[in-house]
């Protein structure tokens, strides 16, 4: 599943460490969910969204190409 969380990140000058301490997950997760190896339960989605002040569709909704 690709998803925006990496750009999101970026943009807002965070590391993964970072965004992984202040929503309580490993910095692996956090890599994993932007490699989009990893499905975030929907709790984790929105703590994710709520960081990054972004909405789940701007982070996970999947655009036809």
């Amino acid at each position: 599943m690709k998803n925006n969380v990496k750009v999101a990140r970026v943009e807002a000058s965070i590391t993964q460490e970072q965004l992984a301490r202040k929503i309580g997950v490993t910095r692996q997760t956090i890599g994993l969910i932007e490699k989009g190896r990893y499905n975030p339960s929907l709790q984790l989605c929105v703590a994710i969204a709520k960081e990054l002040n972004k909405t789940l569709d701007d982070l996970f909704w999947e655009v036809e190409a």
